[in-house]
């Protein structure tokens, strides 16, 4: 605590920071928490007969936030690998990362770097279909790539490094930056895939729709089932209430710290207050005294004290006004009360 009880910059940017990390913990863990209660609340449907009965009793022939597991079926055209022979997809995303050294100045180390050059998704309309063959219905998936969660299949990776001469690593050490090559990568959300659904299931004609759910909730597509599906949702979000409460309570800790040290300097204070009170009764008392005893003794009172006689002679400046229990607490160098002029030495004064 600095001058005054007030906290030190140190101690209020904990605070602050305290506060502000278990706010936004606080957020993350109510976001999170809203998700896994959507997911509680999601209705799971199956990929039969019924389905389409369910959704014509439905209000507005819809199901807010519903879940479906089937495989991924093609609706018209296929995408097919540019990497593997007889890979047919429905969700195609190739990617070209640059991998490369960057040195720290500040660290003086080389440290890994990678970065995205170049990324393109297609996409080709898909349908969910049942697990077992036979008899059922269709849900076709609406705009894939706004998923949460969309699980796509790495079946191409490849990595280029790169070339150099001898001028170029020497060029590349004088700028700070080493490259070390292209990953290229191919990732397709595959023909027969098994696929969890979670979104508005809707009606649309004859056309069994599913598509990004409205009050916040959120879309997934995921090669994961419902009950993983879930169980991570409830993870994540018991992680975020955990760092919120452990961040809740350093926060408390500190807040409690500066408000115990504010207690105290404020008693520290009422204490002060109260001697000096005590002090100003008692001399108020010790003059009332004086005036009653008359005028010798306060004329052979210490000038400091003004209890105890006079007792000593300070020299060389010769005056009498202190007794030697308050000469011996004069600070060093001690000088003469009266006259300020520095004490050589000192003969007792003895009264007859």
């Amino acid at each position: 605590m600095e001058g005054g009880g007030r906290p030190s910059a140190l101690q209020a940017a904990l605070l602050a920071a305290g506060t502000g990390l278990t706010a936004l913990f606080y957020s993350v863990y109510r976001q999170q928490a809203r998700l896994a209660r959507g997911l509680q609340g999601a209705r799971r449907l199956r990929l039969d007969g019924e389905l389409r009965a369910v959704l014509l009793e439905a209000p507005g022939r819809c199901v807010p936030y519903a879940v479906i597991e089937g495989v991924v079926r093609t609706v018209k055209d296929t995408l097919s690998s540019q990497f593997v022979e007889n890979c047919k997809g429905v969700v195609q995303r190739l990617t070209l990362q640059e991998h490369k050294m960057v040195w720290n100045r500040t660290t003086h180390l080389w440290n890994d770097y990678e970065k995205i050059i170049h990324q393109r998704t297609n996409t080709t309309a898909f349908d969910l279909a049942p697990l077992e063959d036979g008899a059922g219905v269709a849900v076709r998936v609406m705009k894939p790539l706004e998923a949460a969660e969309l699980s796509l299949e790495t079946v191409h990776e490849k990595f280029h490094p790169s070339v150099q001469s001898f001028p170029d690593v020497i060029g590349h050490y004088i700028s700070g930056e080493r490259p070390k090559g292209i990953q290229e990568t191919e990732q397709m959300l595959k023909v027969g895939a098994a696929l969890t659904g979670v979104g508005e299931l809707v009606l649309d004609n004859n056309t069994i729709k599913l598509q990004p759910p409205k009050q916040g909730l959120r879309y997934y597509l995921t090669s994961a089932d419902f009950d993983a599906l879930l169980k991570k949702q409830e993870s994540s979000a018991k992680l975020w209430k955990i760092l919120t409460i452990l961040f809740g309570f350093s926060t408390c800790a500190v807040l409690f710290f500066l408000l115990r040290k504010q207690y105290r300097h404020h008693r520290e204070r009422q204490h002060l207050k109260q001697m000096q009170e005590e002090f100003r009764q008692a001399q108020e008392r010790l003059m009332r005294e004086v005036n009653a005893e008359g005028g010798e003794m306060l004329k052979n009172a210490c000038v400091i004290c003004l209890s105890s006689a006079k007792s000593c002679v300070f020299l060389e400046c010769g005056h009498v006004c202190s007794c030697s229990e308050c000469y011996q607490a004069l600070p060093e160098p001690k000088r003469c009360p009266i006259c300020r002029q520095a004490i050589i030495r000192v003969v007792p004064l003895y009264n007859s």
